[in-house]
């Protein structure tokens, strides 16, 4: 009786490429949905934004050079104050953290109507970690003398991940 010594080591590779198909179907094959680029907490709970839903919300649009770029750059994003509404946040102060756990504060009554906004593109396409991405709070700098302070280049928090409104 002649015994194939490869037989088990077969039929546990069939399995495992059966396996693979049956997790490549259910992740890969159907649509998933997108991960969320950040979080807003409020005390009605939290709301998530993809970078679909971000871009979904109105957009600002502007050139302007920073103090940690080479040269002025074109940043595409909703405003802050829009991204706040759409959580269902209200007055208070918001704190902002970023991947590193740098966090500032910013009183929601210095919030423009349009100014910042939560860049998620720069010259028209989104920018990664490795460029201060996903998303960069971004003022118009060269708009107005105001928008060059320490303070405000202290609020231009990059790779933001999550938003906290305080009463």
């Amino acid at each position: 009786m002649e015994t194939d010594t490869w037989a088990p080591i077969r039929r546990g590779r069939a399995a495992l490429v059966g396996l693979a198909l049956a997790i490549a179907m259910v992740c890969g094959g159907q649509a998933r949905a997108e991960d969320p680029l950040l979080t807003v907490n409020t005390a009605d709970g939290a709301a998530d934004f993809t970078r679909a839903e971000l871009a979904a919300l109105r957009q600002v649009t502007f050139e302007t050079g920073t103090i940690w770029t080479e040269e002025p750059r074109s940043f595409t994003g909703p405003p802050l104050s829009v991204v706040l509404e759409a959580a269902g946040a209200e007055d208070g102060e918001i704190r902002l953290v970023a991947l590193n756990d740098y966090a500032i504060s910013i009183p929601m009554s210095e919030i423009g109507a349009d100014y910042p906004i939560v860049a998620h593109e720069i010259d028209g396409a989104p920018f990664p970690v490795r460029q201060k991405g996903p998303l960069w709070v971004v003022y118009p700098y060269d708009q107005d003398p105001a928008y060059q302070s320490e303070v405000i280049y202290g609020r231009s928090i990059w790779q933001l991940r999550e938003i906290t409104v305080q009463p």
